[in-house]
């Protein structure tokens, strides 16, 4: 199959060209069709699958063949983060670029420049909105949008969006918005919450579930068993031993991804640290130079295992093991992304072999574990099933005391 297929708008068809788009993959072959006949969808699509093509390409096409007047403000995207409204804004951007379709990209933590610049783009009449739902709500109780022509909502990475607590402003949103209109929900899990979201506010949709728990066979996933004294050395040993031009290394808390950042800088690497404690023009700084190749190291959250689309990752770290395991796919699903290759190593600790473990089942196969390299030590034993102490320590098998009787005289 190919995009000629959906009998797309020629123009839409120029910037798939231009872009170098032939071929679409699973969750377009399906979800296309579907959106292109206006009906409500569920879609269930990990990052990396191509998802945000998905919903954008049926959505500019009806766009452009929609009469001029009601072409203002037709789509509104809603996303978890700025990082990914930034990256589905620059998705429309290229998508459209012989279209004449405009976009506008809304969030929060910018200065009072940004905010004028947002308030202008929607009074000039913006067809797209891609915002997260904390600075939407501000500009909608300002009575700075009006919705009356909208046709489409599209909720991306629902779970993400709940997972963060966003379920009552989502719900908020909803009560500004016309009752007809065509409402799209893609995300990457689709537990029983997400059920729940979808059956408040789509009407009879259908499903589409491309969402397959198996990372990419690109990768080749490897993991070290390491107690966490040992975990900066073999990390710098690692970045200093292997060719790798980008690197995303990924810590439990942000507390930990600023001293990973200050530990490599003293170790003499190029890294630099992506946290919420940053200005916005800070991180997305950063995000300019690793997607251009001159930091080749990057470290931070799960923010960044859905919050960023970087083509040439070749490694990706988990310094800490995830504690979900689809947490786990989403992290080094950053890596071997458009059928190129990959690598993705776990440091597993006392404390985390049942998390492990449980990614393990979850993938269904065993991941390798390398041996240490020399000089650094002893490494703990793989027992995911033994129990644990808070502190790390196994724990000594439950012994039953002997109940003492008193012998008769």
């Amino acid at each position: 199959m190919t995009f000629q297929d959906f009998n797309f708008d020629s123009k839409l068809l120029d910037g798939l060209d231009s872009m170098g788009y032939n071929k679409p993959t699973a969750i377009q072959e399906q979800a296309i069709p579907l959106i292109l006949q206006n009906k409500d969808l569920i879609a269930c699509a990990q990052t990396g699958t191509g998802k945000t093509a998905a919903f954008l390409l049926p959505t500019l096409h009806k766009i452009i063949n929609t009469p001029e007047k009601q072409r203002h403000l037709n789509t509104l995207i809603i996303s978890p983060t700025r990082e990914l409204a930034t990256q589905i804004d620059q998705q429309v951007e290229g998508l459209g670029y012989f279209t004449g379709v405009s976009s506008i990209s809304i969030y929060g933590g910018g200065d009072g420049a940004a905010w004028n610049q947002q308030k202008k783009a929607l009074e000039d009449g913006a067809e797209i909105i891609i915002a997260t739902p904390g600075r939407l709500i501000a500009l909608l109780q300002m009575g700075k949008i009006n919705f009356s022509h909208l046709k489409h909502l599209i909720l991306d990475e629902a779970d993400r969006m709940l997972d963060m607590g966003f379920y009552d402003d989502i719900i908020k949103i909803i009560k500004y918005l016309p009752v007809n209109r065509q409402t799209i929900l893609f995300s990457a899990t689709m537990p029983p919450k997400i059920r729940l979201l979808a059956n408040t506010i789509l009407k009879n949709p259908e499903e589409v579930n491309i969402s397959i728990s198996k990372p990419s066979e690109g990768i080749s996933q490897q993991a070290y068993l390491v107690f966490d004294t040992q975990k900066i050395k073999l990390l710098t040993h690692l970045l200093e031993e292997g060719k790798y031009s980008s690197v995303i290394i990924f810590a439990s808390t942000k507390e930990n991804v600023k001293q990973l950042d200050k530990e490599l800088r003293h170790a003499g690497l190029k890294a630099k640290a992506f946290h919420s404690d940053l200005e916005q023009k800070e991180r997305e700084d950063i995000l300019r130079e690793f997607r251009s190749k001159s930091l080749p190291i990057l470290i931070g959250t799960d923010i960044l295992s859905r919050g960023i689309d970087v083509e040439g990752i070749n490694l990706v770290v988990n310094f800490n093991t995830p504690h979900d395991p689809e947490d786990y796919i989403h992290r080094i699903g950053r890596t071997a992304r458009a059928e190129t290759k990959g690598v993705a190593i776990t440091f597993i600790n006392d404390k985390d072999q049942k998390k492990f473990a449980a990614i393990e089942t979850l993938i269904g196969r065993e991941i390798p574990k390398t041996p240490l390299p020399d000089g650094m030590g002893e490494a703990p034993v793989y027992q995911p099933n033994k129990r644990v102490n808070a502190d790390g320590f196994k724990k000594k098998p439950f012994k039953k005391k002997k109940k003492f009787v008193k012998k008769e005289q």
